[in-house]
C-alpha cells in the first residue's frame, strides 16, 4: 500500500476518502481553491495546498496544477473522487506519466466507455443487451429523422459525449424531431464540445437500475449487486436505494452477469457502475432491461452499496490501485438488509428548485443515520460548485423501516438561511406509491403537486409561530381576547408575520408539534424549524398590516443572494411591473418588480449586499 494520497476533489467525497485513508495509515493531501480554504476537508487532511481561484476551470479542473501539487507534497497517488477529473482519460494518463498511482479506471476503459455510441457498439459485440436505437456515424438530419421514424415514437435524442442529463431530448412525434434535434445539438456543443447524437427508443415506464462492479489488475471482476436510482428530477438523482424493489433472483442474476460481462469487455480495473434502463410497465424482467452507459468512477450513491454489503468501497479502490487483488470473490458477497440515500441540496422547491446560497448560520443534521457532508455550521454554500449539503443514508433489515427512518431524518434537518429540499425528500419517502415501490424516472414530475405543495405555511406552522411569540403566561402585545363568555375558555388572536406575510391566528389549546424547534439566528431572526422546513417569523411592525407582502407593497428577498442592482431611489414614482432591484444567486439573476403603480417609500437594499430570504428590500405605496 502506498503511504501518501492526494485527493483531487473537494467537499463530502474528499472527507469520505480522508476517513478511509486515515484508517489505513495513509497520509492525505488536499487541494483547494481560494474560496474553499476554510472548508472541513482542508482542515482534516494532513496537508493542504491552494491551487487557484474559485472557478473550477482555474483550480479543480486544472490537471497540471494538481499534479504539480502532488509532486510538491510528495504524494505517491492521486484519487479523483467523482466529478471534475475522475473520468478524464488525459488526466489519468498524465498522472501515470508523472510516476504517480492513479486511483481510478484505466485510461483505455475511460475512453472506451466515454462516448455513448461507441460504448453501446462495444456492448452489443460483447453480448450485453442494449436499448433499440441508432448509433451510426451518419449525422445528417434526414438520416437521423429516418432512423427515429423507423424506431417509432417516442424516441430519445442523446448527446454522444453526454452526461448529467445534458444534451438529452424526448421527441413525442415526428413533427417535433427537427426542433428537438437542433436544441440537443446546441446544448451538446456548449457542454461537451461535441454535437454528435444517438437515437434511442424512449421507454415509457423507465426504471434506472445500476450495478456496482469492481475489477483488479489480476483479472478478477465482481459485482456488488444493484441499486435503484429511478427517483430523479431533470435527470438528476434524488433518492437511491439498494437493492432494487421488485427485483427477483433470476432478474438480478441476469443484470449482474451482464454488468460483469460489460466490465470484462474493457479489461476494467477499479470501481465502476454499469447503468441500465428497465421497462417496468410489467415489473422488472430480464428481457426488458438494457445497457445505457458506464460510469468509470465511484458514484455519489456508493454508500447504499457499502451498507448492504458491509464493504468500504474506497478501501477497495485503494487496495486495487496498489496492485492488490480484490478483497473478496463473488461467492463471498451477499445482500444484507436494505439501504436508502437522500441527497440534501441547497435549493428551494417552493420556487421551482431555485438554488440557494449563503452562510449556514444553522446546520443541524440527524444523528440517527449515516451523514456524509462537506460543510459545517458557520460555513457557506457558494455559487461555484455542486450545491449538495449532505447525503443521508439509512440501513436496516427491511425496506419499510428504512424508508420511515430516512423520512424522519429528513424531517429533522434544520438549515438557515440557506433553503433546502429536506421537506421535499421526506414527502417523496412518505409517498404511498414510493412505499409500494411504484416508481419510475417520471415519478417526481408526475406527482409534483403533492410533493411540492407551494411553500405556504399551514395551520400548524402558524399556530407554532404565534405561540412562540408569546412569553409563558403572558398574552403579549400581539394578542386580543375575543368571544368572551361565562364558563368558556378565552380565545387569543395573535398577529404574526411568517415568511414575510402577515396572518391573524386564533390560538388553539395545543402547543407546537413534537420535534418543532424555535431558534434565534445571529442577525436576530426568529426561525421555526418543522418537518424539514424553516419558517422565519416575527411580530409585525406597528405600521405593517397583516395580509401579505403584495398587498402592503413590501418587496422581500425570495431567496438568499447578493443585490447586484438597485434601480430606484426613495421617493421615485414607479409603475406596476417595473424592475426595482436585481438579486444574484448561483450565477442566476432574479428581478424584483413593483407590485402596482405607486411611490417607493422605503428602500433598504444596497448594491453588493448579501441578503437572507425574506429580507425587506423596499416598500411601494399605492398611488391615491
Amino acid at each position: 500500500m502506498f503511504e501518501s494520497l492526494l485527493i483531487a476533489n473537494r467537499g463530502e467525497i474528499a472527507r469520505r476518502i480522508i476517513r478511509t485513508a486515515r484508517r489505513l495509515g495513509i497520509r492525505t493531501i488536499a487541494v483547494h481553491s481560494d474560496v474553499d480554504a476554510a472548508m472541513p476537508f482542508v482542515r482534516e487532511a494532513d496537508t493542504a495546498i491552494c491551487i487557484g481561484p474559485a472557478p473550477a476551470r482555474e483550480s479543480y479542473l486544472d490537471g497540471a496544477k494538481i499534479i504539480a501539487a502532488a509532486e510538491a507534497a510528495g504524494a505517491a497517488a492521486i484519487h479523483p473522487g467523482y466529478g471534475f477529473l475522475s473520468e478524464n482519460a488525459g488526466f489519468a494518463e498524465a498522472v501515470v506519466a508523472a510516476g504517480l498511482v492513479w486511483v481510478g479506471a484505466p485510461a483505455t476503459a475511460i475512453r472506451a466507455m466515454g462516448l455513448k455510441d461507441a460504448a453501446k457498439s462495444l456492448m452489443q459485440a460483447a453480448g450485453v443487451p442494449v436499448t433499440p436505437g441508432y448509433l451510426g456515424e451518419d449525422q445528417d438530419e434526414k438520416r437521423l429523422k429516418a432512423e427515429a421514424d423507423a424506431i417509432g415514437y417516442p424516441v430519445l435524442i442523446k448527446a454522444v459525449a453526454g452526461g448529467g442529463g445534458k444534451g438529452m431530448r424526448r421527441v413525442n412525434a415526428a413533427a417535433d424531431f427537427a426542433a428537438e434535434l437542433a436544441a440537443c445539438r446546441r446544448e451538446a456543443a456548449a457542454a461537451f464540445g461535441d454535437d454528435r447524437v444517438l437515437i434511442e427508443k424512449y421507454v415509457l415506464n423507465p426504471r434506472h437500475i445500476e450495478v456496482q462492479v469492481f475489477g483488479d489488475s489480476h483479472g478478477h471482476v465482481v459485482h456488488l449487486f444493484e441499486r435503484d436510482c429511478s427517483l430523479q428530477r431533470r435527470h438528476q438523482k434524488v433518492i437511491e436505494e439498494a437493492p432494487a424493489p421488485g427485483m427477483d433472483a433470476a432478474t438480478r442474476a441476469a443484470i449482474c452477469t451482464a454488468a460483469v460481462t460489460a466490465a470484462r469487455a474493457v479489461d476494467y480495473v477499479g470501481a465502476g457502475t454499469i447503468e441500465f434502463i428497465a421497462d417496468a410497465s410489467a415489473g422488472l424482467r430480464a428481457d426488458r432491461i438494457w445497457f445505457m452507459e458506464m460510469n468509470t468512477r465511484l458514484q455519489v450513491e456508493h454508500p447504499v452499496t457499502e451498507a448492504i454489503t458491509g464493504q468500504d468501497l474506497v478501501e477497495w479502490q485503494l487496495r486495487v490501485a496498489a496492485g492488490e487483488p480484490l478483497p473478496l470473490r463473488q461467492d463471498d458477497l451477499a445482500i444484507r438488509g436494505w439501504a436508502m440515500e437522500a441527497r440534501l441540496y441547497a435549493e428551494n422547491p417552493a420556487t421551482g428548485f431555485l438554488p440557494s446560497t449563503g452562510r449556514l448560520d444553522r446546520l443541524h443534521l440527524p444523528a440517527t443515520v449515516r451523514v456524509d457532508s462537506g460543510v459545517e455550521e458557520g460555513g457557506a454554500v457558494t455559487p461555484y460548485y455542486d450545491p449538495m449539503i449532505a447525503k443521508l443514508i439509512a440501513h436496516g433489515p427491511e425496506r419499510r423501516a428504512v424508508q420511515a427512518t430516512l423520512a424522519e431524518a429528513c424531517r429533522s434537518v434544520e438549515v438557515w438561511p440557506v433553503r433546502t429540499n429536506a421537506a421535499f425528500l421526506a414527502r417523496c419517502l412518505d409517498d404511498a406509491d414510493f412505499a409500494a415501490g411504484r416508481v419510475d424516472t417520471g415519478f417526481i414530475e408526475r406527482h409534483a403537486d403533492r410533493l411540492v405543495p407551494g411553500g405556504e405555511p399551514d395551520a400548524g406552522i402558524l399556530q407554532a409561530a404565534a405561540r412562540a411569540l408569546l412569553e409563558p403566561g403572558d398574552g403579549g402585545p400581539w394578542t386580543a381576547l375575543t368571544g368572551f363568555r361565562m364558563a368558556a375558555p378565552a380565545q387569543r388572536t395573535v398577529a404574526v408575520t411568517v415568511a414575510g406575510k402577515g396572518h391573524r391566528v386564533i390560538l388553539d389549546q395545543d402547543g407546537p408539534a413534537d420535534g418543532d424547534t424555535v431558534a434565534v439566528m445571529p442577525d436576530g431572526t426568529r426561525v421555526l424549524f418543522a418537518d424539514g422546513e424553516a419558517w422565519p417569523f416575527a411580530a409585525p411592525a406597528a405600521d405593517v398590516a397583516t395580509g401579505g407582502a403584495a398587498s402592503d407593497g413590501a418587496l422581500l428577498a425570495p431567496m438568499p443572494g447578493r443585490v447586484i442592482s438597485v434601480d430606484v431611489a426613495e421617493g421615485d414614482a414607479v409603475r406596476q411591473g417595473e424592475r426595482l432591484i436585481v438579486l444574484e444567486a448561483m450565477k442566476m439573476e432574479h428581478g424584483l418588480t413593483a407590485p402596482f403603480d405607486g411611490v417607493v417609500t422605503e428602500l433598504k437594499a444596497m448594491t453588493g449586499e448579501q441578503v437572507s430570504e425574506g429580507t425587506l428590500l423596499a416598500r411601494v405605496a399605492k398611488n391615491g
